[in-house]
């Protein structure tokens, strides 16, 4: 199959970006169940919330030549997503790799497999999701195969360019904006309301009353044990 090119995904909605970094990641877990990708995929460096847009790469392993093109065509916030087409031995990215995203002004990176050159990443304005660290790297073999801003899988779920990527240490998102636009509105009011609830267990008051669960649960035990 030969190497495949597309355009980018369509921009991110005008302040997605800026709203999505005011709300926990988890919280968007309470509300959505799509794009949370395999816990093995974890933050290896930066801090604090990743948001950005995603341009896929997928390679063939162990070649790594469509993610040096890939850099190439990153724009300020964006994030390099690599489906490494399962491989979790050869890294696909490395510090000269990271150092052509940081040069573009993009947000991170998020490879399905291994990094390398864990120190001089942690170095770059970056944050990067990998599936730990390998000193075994791909190699520029250019194959005829694979592609950039095509359908991709990273840790179970497809990805498509332009989708919006969120990262915290707790995990990693890559979802469509639209899904994720469904809840923010929901998930923004849960972190708003959250300090109130704390305070209210710190004063001895029942989780299962602040959080309702108790009221949900009332009818359902009630019938189980014959209580009215």
């Amino acid at each position: 199959m030969p190497i495949t090119i597309r355009e980018r995904g369509s921009e991110l909605p005008t302040g997605l970006a800026e709203r999505l970094r005011s709300v926990e990641l988890p919280t968007l877990g309470h509300f959505l169940e799509v794009g949370f990708v395999d816990a093995g995929i974890r933050r290896m460096t930066g801090g604090g919330p990743l948001v950005g847009q995603a341009v896929t790469v997928r390679v063939v392993a162990p070649d790594s030549a469509l993610v040096h093109r890939a850099t190439e065509l990153l724009g300020a916030g964006d994030v390099l997503v690599v489906d490494t087409g399962g491989d979790r031995r050869h890294a696909p990215v490395g510090a000269v790799v990271a150092e052509a995203v940081a040069a573009r002004g993009a947000a991170g990176i998020v490879i399905d497999g291994p990094c390398t050159d864990v120190a001089a990443l942690e170095r770059l304005p970056l944050s990067v999701f990998a599936r730990g660290a390998s000193a075994l790297t791909t190699k520029l073999h250019a194959l005829d195969a694979g592609g950039i801003n095509i359908p991709v899988s990273i840790g179970g779920v497809a990805v498509l360019a332009g989708y919006v990527v969120i990262g915290a240490d707790e995990g990693l998102l890559i979802a469509d904006p639209e899904d994720v636009i469904a809840v923010l509105d929901r998930a923004q009011a849960s972190d708003a309301a959250e300090p109130e609830r704390l305070e209210r267990l710190r004063t001895g008051e029942p989780l299962t009353t602040v959080s309702a669960a108790g009221e949900r649960l009332g009818a359902r035990i009630g019938r189980q044990t014959g209580g009215t």
